[in-house]
């Protein structure tokens, strides 16, 4: 209820979803709103309504969820995934909100401090995970250490990378450059049982140099945000540029599927949603402008999520890896 194009683009994406991967939605929000809107897209009997009386708002406090408004979308939501009635949350919500709701109501797996926001990139190489990308955007280094180990299972267990190479997200390539959160990072990852390939930079992302790349939420969503804007402009400039004279449009139409193979490699809602991963359950959160084809693919993550039971592959690797909290021993 509480994105951009909210419900339209959900409505739209949960039909969609049912359809092609043959899920169960339920959407929950204000019946009123939702119950006809599903009507008019003819979700069926595989799209169900359930009524939550009250909004989270993109500008409001994340505690406005967890404290004041207890029958909102995101809580029921997540009270539906904990008593085992939905098997995970998909939102283009307050992501803050959706991580606090998360956190206390799924709950984390034990030994994660902060469940982090994980991208999946396309790279020249393949993919690339970049964590966290928006649900910490203050961390301390035993944080960045979680989402590290967070990361390399990730990335071995959904990707299928056997050893993925860990890199940190830096100013520059050396030991030395960054500020004292990524130095002090970068000491605890030189001494545990990671394929860690020292500080990575901002154009490292996408050339496929590191499988996952790990950084602070604020560093992490900014990057995202950077690469979304673009790789919107360079689409936008090649399709003035192309269409420009007779030669150009010439040219455009025998590269036609060429460019938009590649639009789809590019295109962020094919990716669908960032999984929280250090869940004990699935959530899924969306870009707040998502469109239904990126709400339809965040349902499919969530699908994927549940039948792979990474979660639990998580929390059972991380239990043999030990406890990487505050003062705890890094080896």
């Amino acid at each position: 209820m509480g994105s951009d194009n909210s419900p339209r683009s959900e409505v739209e994406g949960a039909v969609q979803a049912a359809r092609e991967f043959g899920v169960h939605v339920i959407l929950v929000g204000r019946e009123s709103v939702l119950g006809p809107l599903l009507k008019e897209k003819g979700g069926g009997a595989s799209v169900e309504v359930r009524n939550a009386s009250e909004v989270i708002a993109m500008d409001e406090r994340p505690t406005a969820a967890l404290r004041k408004k207890r029958d909102s979308s995101i809580r029921v939501a997540a009270n539906l995934v904990r008593e085992g009635e939905a098997s995970g949350l998909v939102s283009a919500g307050n992501t803050g909100a959706v991580m606090a709701v998360s956190k206390m109501v799924i709950g984390a797996v034990p030994g994660v401090d902060r469940p982090a926001l994980a991208a999946v990139l396309p790279t020249r190489k393949g993919h690339a995970v970049l964590l966290d990308v928006g649900a910490n955007v203050e961390c301390k280094p035993h944080h960045l250490v979680q989402f590290a180990i967070m990361g390399d299972l990730f990335s071995r267990k959904i990707i299928g990378i056997p050893v993925p190479r860990v890199g940190l997200l830096s100013v520059g390539e050396e030991e030395s450059k960054g500020n004292d959160l990524t130095k002090e990072v970068y000491k605890f990852l030189k001494g545990i049982r990671l394929n860690f390939i020292g500080n990575v930079e901002g154009r490292d992302i996408y050339n496929g140099r590191a499988d996952v790349i790990v950084c602070d939420g604020f560093t992490g969503n900014v990057a995202l945000k950077t690469s979304e804007g673009l790789i919107e402009a360079v689409v936008d400039l090649l399709r003035e540029e192309l269409s420009s004279n007779l030669q150009a449009k010439l040219g455009a139409l025998l590269s036609q599927q060429s460019f938009r193979r590649l639009k789809k490699r590019l295109d962020y809602s094919e990716y669908g949603g960032a999984p929280l991963i250090g869940l004990r359950g699935i959530a899924i959160i969306c870009h707040g402008r998502s469109s239904s084809n990126a709400i339809k693919n965040a349902i499919r993550v969530a699908k994927e999520f549940a039948d792979s039971q990474v979660n639990a592959k998580i929390e059972a690797e991380l239990g043999q890896v030990g406890s990487f909290s505050k003062g705890s021993a890094l080896v």
